[in-house]
């Protein structure tokens, strides 16, 4: 007896519940099915199933022994696919997802370059700036910004951002450039909400946390608007270094309070748990990451701030 033919044939007896349908599943004939469950049932000398006219249901050891079953072969069948995948063309259509702006900036043009090397391959994005479930939305990656909670998800560390307060120039030549936390009450505040769900903004000073409730002259829904407000020298926003990097090097936003800032923040590529992958997952993860952790707008020590 082909003992993995014979478990297959067990456990899509147990899914189905049925003999019949079993057998139809597999393009096998009844016999044949009942024939290889009894064998099995015989080399285990336990009896897996209770057979009636109406119905066949799980014995409590044939519960144990399916779900064990169901496992075995699962994992054969992920040893199969990571022995062919190790050596297989990215193929199909892949899946990934980050914010708004950071898929603008980063995601996109690595993805123009991956698809370039592998013309079998074609993707989809979903840029939002809120956290998805990559198993619900039927994604295969995923970029996320922060700490990561506690997931079945697999985490590549590709760089780290820092919170940072700009305004523009000529604003702050007008207005002065604040020293502390407690200057801002003397500023015009563009506040992100994309960002900072309340008007609290947190600091950090050596050890010392420091949170500062701000009155925003105005809120708004996107970063790419608090961008182009601070552009214009309405006033001082705040967020992720990477969002107004491009600017801060050309001199057009200049960041303030940098011995302020809190701690950095890991971005990290994420997908889902296993073994394997398949050969689109692992080829854009692995391209992915070294992209991303050679940005040097991704780099959260690059602006450290002076203690």
């Amino acid at each position: 007896m082909d003992r993995f033919h014979a478990l297959s044939v067990f456990v899509k007896v147990a899914e189905l519940n049925g003999f019949a349908a079993a057998a139809r599943h597999l393009n096998m004939s009844p016999p044949t099915v009942t024939r290889l469950v009894s064998m099995l049932e015989d080399s285990l000398g336990l009896r897996l199933f209770v057979r009636t006219t109406r119905s066949v249901m799980l014995t409590d050891s044939g519960r144990r022994f399916f779900e064990d079953a169901r496992r075995i072969l699962m994992d054969l069948e992920e040893a199969e696919r990571a022995a062919v995948g190790s050596y297989a063309e990215p193929t199909g259509e892949l899946s990934v997802t980050a914010s708004v702006l950071f898929g603008r900036m980063f995601v996109t043009p690595i993805l123009g370059e991956f698809l370039e090397l592998h013309p079998k391959l074609s993707a989809r994005t979903l840029y939002v700036d809120r956290v998805v479930n990559l198993v619900d939305e039927g994604l295969d990656v995923g970029i996320r910004i922060g700490n990561l909670a506690d997931s079945s998800l697999m985490a590549v560390r590709c760089g780290a951002v820092r919170q940072v307060v700009f305004a523009a120039p000529a604003y702050l030549d007008a207005r002065g450039e604040p020293d502390t936390p407690d200057d801002l009450a003397n500023h015009a505040i563009i506040n992100s909400t994309a960002l900072h769900a309340s008007a609290q903004w947190h600091f950090q000073k050596s050890e010392t946390v420091v949170t500062k409730r701000v009155n925003p002259r105005i809120s708004m829904n996107t970063n790419d608007a608090v961008i182009e407000l601070a552009l214009q020298g309405h006033g001082i926003g705040r967020l992720l270094s990477y969002q107004v990097a491009p600017y801060v090097a050309e001199g057009r936003l200049r960041t303030v309070l940098n011995s302020y800032e809190p701690p950095e923040i890991p971005i990290h590529l994420v997908h889902q748990e296993g073994r394997t992958v398949s050969a689109k997952v692992r080829a854009f993860v692995d391209f992915a990451a070294k992209r991303l952790k050679s940005d040097p707008y991704l780099d959260g020590f690059q602006h450290r701030p002076e203690s």
